[in-house]
């Protein structure tokens, strides 16, 4: 049985058996019975709660007359983002900023969670965490693409000249899918790189040198974040422009 945290010890004490029947309904079994809760859900769960209560404290906290730092930060991330989505999609952005404040939020914190403490990892260090992320915006994007296109949505995948459709269509096909994998691997890769070597350092020289990696995990997970919400941006204005 693979190792561990205290939260994910806690969460398996008690909802193993649960879940265990849960997933026999849905036909899986777990590889480990006694332990069906891995690190990197009990990971998301932290990231969700400290969401939870980051937008809690962001409702209860608005004043018009005296904003805090909770608010300001808030307005901070929503101009940050609808800045980028308007750039990038255009008219009727407005629509999607929900989705890409919270995708660009989960994932940074999820990042930035192995570096807080050594009871903790980042769960986008596990693949199913990014390949997860993947295909719910693959999933976001072409139902908005439909609903904005209704059955013309269809023509984005077979290219301008009808005599080519056989051909297009199969490859479209193939470059749809490629982006989850270039969402998950990319996402993936490079926390797991990330954790794996300041783990490496912290074990071969315990002072001054990880410190220095930990700047460079740090810029990562920011940047990583920021690429993941982009890239989602870039799918949606595609999948949305009337332009096929």
């Amino acid at each position: 049985m693979p190792p561990q945290l205290f939260l994910t010890s806690f969460l398996n004490s008690f909802l193993a058996g649960p879940v265990d029947k849960l997933l026999a309904l849905l036909h899986i079994t777990p590889r480990f019975p006694e332990a069906p809760i891995p690190n990197s859900v009990a990971m998301e769960l932290i990231v969700f709660l400290i969401l939870l209560g980051y937008f809690v404290a962001v409702r209860v906290s608005l004043s018009v007359e005296n904003p805090g730092v909770v608010q300001h930060l808030a307005e901070m991330t929503d101009e940050f983002v609808s800045g980028q989505a308007e750039q990038i999609i255009g008219h009727g952005f407005e629509q999607f900023t929900n989705y890409l404040t919270v995708i660009l939020l989960f994932i940074l914190l999820s990042n930035l969670l192995g570096l807080l403490s050594p009871w903790l990892e980042s769960p986008t260090a596990s693949v199913a965490v990014p390949l997860g992320l993947a295909l719910v915006t693959f999933v976001y994007y072409h139902y908005h693409g439909v609903r904005a296109n209704g059955f013309g949505y269809i023509k984005q995948f077979l290219g301008p000249v009808w005599w080519l459709y056989w051909l297009l269509f199969p490859i479209e096909i193939i470059s749809h899918l490629a982006r989850i994998l270039s969402l998950t691997v990319r996402l993936y890769a490079n926390m797991f790189a990330g954790d794996l070597l300041t783990l490496a350092f912290f074990s071969l020289i315990p002072i001054g040198v990880p410190l220095v990696f930990l700047g460079l995990h740090l810029g990562v997970a920011v940047v990583q974040a920021y690429v993941f919400m982009l890239l989602a941006a870039i799918y949606l204005s595609l999948a949305v422009a009337h332009e096929h």
